[in-house]
């Protein structure tokens, strides 16, 4: 059964093979070990794949064969309704897509393009080109419901 990109979320990219039995590592992987485990679900191009084997590889990144050859570079993707819930201040990533920007005092900096993923902590890409990072000095607060992020004064050059 196929679903929509807008149900699913991306959880990893199929990587380079390692060995000739079909399995691959998986590039930017989710946090979650437990979604790569084998007989997990994953979702490859909207259609589901079966986790046949699994191990960790190099570099902590998990290498996995499916039941059927799914193309390198392919999103793999779990559910939405999949995920599991968060505690209290905790949020997804993919949640703060399209939230505004704004600084204290309420300047408004932008919206938030794209969540990037950087080897210090996270860095929020907005639509006006600004990058900042996803640290508890800068952020002071998500909030979700309302759609926006308020971020510390001095993190984004002024206009």
């Amino acid at each position: 059964m196929s679903r929509s990109s807008t149900d699913l979320v991306t959880v990893g990219r199929v990587g380079r093979p390692h060995g000739l039995d079909g399995s691959f590592f998986v590039e930017q992987p989710s946090e979650r070990a437990e979604t790569f485990k084998t007989g997990a679900t994953l979702y490859a191009g909207g259609e589901p794949v079966k986790i046949v084997a699994s191990k960790r590889g190099s570099g902590s990144r998990p290498v996995i064969r499916l039941d059927r050859k799914v193309e390198r570079g392919a999103t793999l993707a779990v559910p939405r309704e999949a995920l599991p819930p968060l505690g209290e201040d905790e949020f997804y990533s993919f949640q703060l897509v399209g939230l505004e920007v704004e600084e204290e005092g309420g300047r408004v900096l932008g919206r938030v393009k794209d969540v990037l993923d950087y080897p210090a902590n996270d860095v929020l890409e907005l639509d006006s080109g600004v990058l900042l990072p996803l640290v508890e000095a800068c952020v002071r607060q998500v909030d979700l419901e309302g759609g926006r992020i308020v971020v510390s004064v001095g993190f984004a050059d002024p206009d």
